[in-house]
């Protein structure tokens, strides 16, 4: 230990002295490369390529009312054929062609057209819902994936700092002759502590590396793309359970969801009801027979299937068994996000007062030791900056999913001052 006293302080004047003018450099370029998580949100937003898929869907429901309003083409028959009229008495014959033409037109029973566009407008609100549920969990992934790969950068730092004090203490060391067991056994632990360090320094760098490749596809670009991200601390505010139950309910996607899927499950229970009565088709018909006689016929015809052994009664069973599974459902989706919202409130509750004590002055202290010079604080600190980070991260994941599920936005940047 006489040795560390001796030679660290030392050591660590040089490599500060070394060091920055570099580190001012890198962090110059880097503030000016950098991105807030709220501008790769926005960038996600505008070029995710899985926004596509939910555009698409809202199209293709359009496209469903578009289809339930249109009302069927007339159809027209037409027959030409040959006659043939011969008197039984011996009387005059005669040939000659038949011509017929019909035209009818389908006319729906009433309220069925109704029907189809209600729930083609409810396909329309449900395509709108998940697109912007999906907006919303793009944006939360975004976020966390920013404030992970910031949190990572900070501890890759942390561990660059320390092994490359280490290495230098090593470095010296080595290069001077050790008397007695006790310093030598200090220098092999100051070597083992060096391949630790190191190793937990590739460890973070590689952690980094990986964050930005999944955050670099989600904001539309190459895995492979450099990317910088910088943020100021985040702040969460207190929650309150009941008052975020009581928003949930209005405003959680989940129970938004089902909640249009049961109306529009009871339009085709009405929808199926209709359809017991069949359509009608009307329309004129003429024809043209020119054998011995000429023969016009004109007028209106009207078909329609008789209900006598088709009812529909299984499509009506179908569609209400259809629309009980719907109530279940919603109550189940209720039951669900009010317990999600409880667990989840309850966790940011718990991460919050965590950070808070962080931020009191553990990490401060902590790095106050590390340069001070024990060794056993080095290993602490990186330990409190993967703490502190996990429980941001943690707490940060909690707010933003109780916005999914409220709507309430309990994070905010902490202004500089």
């Amino acid at each position: 230990m006489w040795l560390l006293q001796i030679l660290l302080p030392t050591m660590f004047i040089y490599t500060q002295a070394k060091s920055v003018t570099a580190s001012a450099i890198l962090l110059a370029c880097a503030t000016a490369l950098a991105e807030t998580p709220e501008a790769l949100v926005k960038q996600a937003l505008q070029r995710n390529p899985e926004l596509n898929f939910f555009v698409a869907e809202i199209t293709a429901a359009k496209g469903g009312i578009e289809t339930a309003r249109t009302v069927r083409n007339p159809e027209l028959n037409s027959e030409v054929g040959y006659k043939n009229s011969r008197e039984n008495s011996g009387g005059a014959s005669g040939d000659g062609a038949i011509v017929a033409l019909s035209l009818s037109q389908t006319v729906e029973y009433p309220g069925r057209i109704a029907l189809r566009k209600a729930i083609a407008n409810h396909d329309l609100v449900l395509a709108e819902l998940h697109l912007q549920q999906f907006r919303l969990t793009l944006a939360a992934r975004v976020r966390s994936l920013a404030d992970a790969m910031i949190g990572a950068h900070e501890r890759t730092k942390a561990v660059q700092v320390i092994a490359s004090r280490t290495h230098t203490l090593d470095d010296v060391l080595k290069q001077r002759p050790l008397a007695g067991v006790a310093p030598q056994l200090e220098a092999q632990i100051i070597s083992a502590n060096l391949l630790t360090f190191q190793r937990q320094e590739r460890e973070s760098a590689l952690a980094e590396k990986t964050i930005a490749a999944e955050l670099n596809q989600l904001v539309g670009r190459s895995a492979d793309s450099t990317l910088i991200a910088n943020a100021r601390p985040i702040v969460f505010t207190a929650v309150s359970v009941p008052r975020l139950v009581d928003a949930a309910r209005s405003d959680a996607f989940d129970i938004r969801i089902r909640q249009v899927e049961l109306a529009q499950q009871g339009f085709k229970v009405a929808l199926s009801k209709n359809e017991r009565f069949p359509a009608i088709a009307v329309g004129p018909f003429y024809s043209l027979e020119n054998a011995i006689d000429r023969e016009h016929r004109v007028g209106l015809g009207i078909s329609l299937p008789l209900p006598l052994w088709d009812r529909n009664v299984g499509n009506i069973a179908s569609s209400k068994a259809r629309q009980q599974q719907a109530e279940a459902s919603l109550a189940l989706a209720e039951r669900e996000v009010e317990r999600r919202v409880t667990q989840t409130a309850a966790a940011l509750e718990a991460k919050r007062a965590e950070i808070e004590n962080w931020k009191t002055g553990a990490l401060a202290k902590l790095r106050e030791a590390t340069e001070s010079a024990d060794r056993n604080y080095r290993q602490q600190y990186i330990e409190a900056i993967s703490a502190f980070n996990d429980a941001q991260k943690d707490a940060l994941e909690a707010a933003q999913t109780l916005e999914i599920l409220t709507g309430q936005r309990l994070y905010r940047e902490e202004q500089q001052r």
